[in-house]
């Protein structure tokens, strides 16, 4: 019984080291790749991005003041 328990914990550790063998051989995904995002909220508002000073700015509702909100790049 004993063996067979050292038996499978080897067979475990054998599979997740070739499993992180062949992600390391996997060349790295490009950069410009685009992934999909759900998120559950609200509302939305699509808008660009305005130059102000060495950043950017986006206008929102007075009303979303206070509130969390998450922005998604999307081009």
């Amino acid at each position: 019984m004993a063996e067979e328990k050292k038996l499978a914990l080897n067979l475990s550790r054998e599979s997740v080291e070739s499993a992180y063998a062949a992600e390391a051989d996997r060349p790295p995904a490009p950069s410009s790749t685009r992934v999909k995002f759900e998120i559950f909220g609200e509302e939305m508002i699509e808008k660009r991005v305005k130059a102000s000073g060495n950043s950017g700015r986006v206008y929102l509702p007075p009303d979303w003041v206070g509130h969390k909100v998450k922005i998604i790049r999307i081009d």
